[in-house]
């Protein structure tokens, strides 16, 4: 593959200008916001009390997100790097028929309409807290399938170490995609421990409803534990593979991105800390509620730490 361009920083709005941006917006400040990238950190995270998991780590007492919140504040850089983006122009995706492709080290691989591809399936509802790298977290009512569930049925192989996953690309459908600096289609990847743990979902709804196109409709990867990047989108291809696949992000910034991607509080972005989030809460008049501790592994350590027993997770980040 020849070398690809990588988003420089200058295109990126630094962290705490970016959390600042609807308090500059809504103070009708005329000053561009990347004068401001210079602007001092957030304060420290203030201690908070927050409730445990239920045992299976499939609920969380934490308050909820406002669906309107979440289904307008979206990173989907196929529909547009601004966060309003994907909303505004996401219709233009169209969601049935759609056709899953399943491919490499399985017993049985193919194209499945989703139909076919969770017949029988029961879907579940989870409330999950979704972190994202740029220091801004949600807590999602999500429904799907588990997708150990899933991917048992293909049968895959002792050769099956990892799970990659590819989203839709469709220029015409989808105008983010004039963006030339991502290797199109947007892709990730999991050790398929990961994929097969339980609280990995392949999602499609979220408050009870059909997954919003913005959100990733009509299937999507929800990995509670990893930064929100790692939860691919608009899914249409799985491949079971022996090598650990190459995924967008890591691709484009590997000093930045790592292929685990575990949220970690103690491994700062290079460009931010990541010691503390900005949670989108349900009952805050402003878009971000008060900044607040971030959890090793998004508060899921209890679940998953295990998967890691051993590993330096200052470098497999």
């Amino acid at each position: 593959m020849t070398e690809l361009s990588r988003i420089p920083a200058s295109e990126i709005t630094p962290e705490s200008v970016y959390l600042r941006r609807r308090e500059l917006i809504g103070a009708g400040l005329a000053t561009p916001l990347l004068a401001l990238a210079g602007c001092s950190e957030a304060k420290e995270p203030v201690t908070v009390n927050r409730p445990k998991d239920s045992p299976d780590g499939f609920r969380t007492a934490d308050i909820q997100t406002r669906f309107e919140d979440a289904s307008s504040y979206n990173n989907f850089y196929e529909f547009g790097t601004g966060k309003a983006d994907p909303a505004k122009n996401a219709h233009r995706l169209r969601t049935s028929p759609w056709v899953v492709s399943i491919e490499g080290e399985a017993e049985i691989t193919g194209a499945y309409h989703l139909d076919k591809l969770l017949k029988g399936m029961a879907v579940q509802d989870r409330i999950y807290r979704l972190r994202c790298v740029e220091g801004w977290s949600m807590v999602i009512p999500w429904q799907g399938v588990p997708l150990a569930e899933v991917l048992k049925r293909f049968k895959p192989t002792s050769k099956a170490k990892y799970v990659a996953f590819y989203s839709k690309a469709d220029r015409e459908q989808m105008p983010g995609m004039a963006y030339e600096s991502i290797p199109w289609p947007y892709r990730e990847g999991l050790r398929i421990d990961e994929a097969m743990h339980p609280l990995t979902l392949l999602a499609t709804g979220m408050y009870g409803k059909p997954m919003p196109n913005q959100n990733g409709a009509p299937l999507r990867l929800v990995v509670p534990w990893k930064y929100g990047f790692k939860s691919i989108k608009s899914i249409v291809r799985i491949v079971f593979t022996e090598k650990m696949p190459q995924t967008s992000w890591n691709m484009l910034q590997p000093e930045e991105y790592g292929f685990y991607s575990n949220v970690n509080p103690a491994v700062d972005h290079p460009r931010w800390s990541q010691a503390s989030e900005r949670r989108i809460a349900g009952t805050e008049s402003k878009l971000f509620a008060q900044r607040i501790a971030t959890l090793p592994f998004n508060g899921y350590a209890s679940q998953v730490a295990s998967l890691y027993k051993g590993m330096d997770l200052r470098k497999w980040f």
